[in-house]
């Protein structure tokens, strides 16, 4: 079990298994991109699968979610989905993704035994994505969410950042075009994790002003806290469902004490939080030759020095020096 003192326990692993990605979102990259990490700092697939096994089998986690940078651009993703799936207890895994080779890659994922994914889009319009992600992969990512769905990838769900004088009027038409294609939008509220620093909650969407916009198209009904649990997202029926949206408002309404996660990065560290600025180190273990009981411990000691939040409300808040890319979302 990996319980913190807090009374938290963990039972949803983050693993990243790429630092790099195809895309140059302004809220996560510098345009030039960044320093990637060297490929023998990044984790192999069997240490990747042997992590992952141990945290399945002898730490209590239920939930496996693959994130990058791009897990896309990791050539042994199949793979490793694949014999993750044959674990027993087998976890529920899923994937973030940004779509682009999503149509080529969703129906081997679905027959590898990956449940569901997760995948990124900010806007409808071809010229805002182009100026957000600085490429011009619009088409790609539509055909890529229409592929998970197909392949049975469900629920397929749709995160989406808005930003002030780019795609900050959306909301509502993202939300139409969610519904009439069967896929979950959730909005998240912008965090820092830029590599350049250049996020200030000054003038920020908030959750707040999500919500106003959608009830000027939209009836919104609570779900309620008890259907919420440990997810990040609080949850709204539209127009009396079936269909929802979400809003993970980590800024203004973080949601720390109910956290259920650790993380895995790339290169084989620890993180507690996403908004962390320690790491513990699990790769040096596993290549000094370390048995499995050894990594689990080390693993659950990193786990009870885990804070009671993130920190984003304190004016002393420090910005992880990791960019998103590199942390898994």
């Amino acid at each position: 079990m990996l319980i913190d003192t807090y009374g938290r326990v963990a039972t949803d692993l983050r693993v990243s298994l790429t630092d790099r990605c195809n895309l140059r979102c302004t809220y996560c990259m510098p345009e030039e991109g960044l320093q990637w990490l060297a490929k023998p700092d990044l984790l192999t697939d069997d240490e990747i699968v042997r992590l992952i096994d141990i945290a399945v089998t002898s730490l209590g986690i239920e939930e496996v979610r693959f994130t990058g940078g791009e897990p896309l651009l990791r050539p042994g993703l199949v793979g490793i989905v694949e014999r993750v799936a044959a674990l027993a207890p087998r976890p529920q895994m899923s994937l973030t993704t940004n779509g682009i080779g999503l149509k080529r890659t969703a129906a081997a994922l679905k027959a590898a035994g990956l449940d569901r994914v997760n995948v990124s889009l900010d806007t409808l319009r071809p010229d805002v994505f182009k100026t957000l992600t600085r490429r011009d992969r619009h088409k790609d990512v539509i055909e890529g969410l229409d592929a998970a769905r197909d392949a049975g990838l469900t629920p397929v769900k749709v995160n989406s950042v808005l930003m002030p004088g780019l795609n900050g009027d959306e909301a509502p038409d993202l939300l139409a075009w969610a519904v009439e294609h069967d896929y979950e939008l959730r909005f998240i509220e912008q965090m820092p994790l830029d590599a350049q620093h250049g996020w200030k909650r000054d003038g920020m969407i908030t959750a707040g002003d999500i919500l106003t916009s959608l009830r000027t198209r939209f009836e919104l009904t609570p779900e309620g806290e008890e259907k919420r649990g440990s997810a990040p997202a609080e949850r709204w029926l539209v127009d009396g469902g079936p269909h929802v949206v979400g809003v993970i408002a980590s800024v203004t309404r973080p949601f720390c004490a109910a956290c259920d996660r650790t993380r895995l990065t790339a290169d084989g560290q620890i993180r507690t939080c996403l908004f962390a600025t320690e790491e513990t180190d699990l790769r040096a273990a596993l290549r000094s030759g370390a048995p499995d009981e050894e990594i689990a411990r080390i693993w659950r000691l990193a786990m009870w020095g885990k804070k009671a939040g993130a920190g984003l409300d304190d004016p002393s808040f420090v910005q992880p020096d990791r960019p998103m890319s590199a942390i898994g979302g």
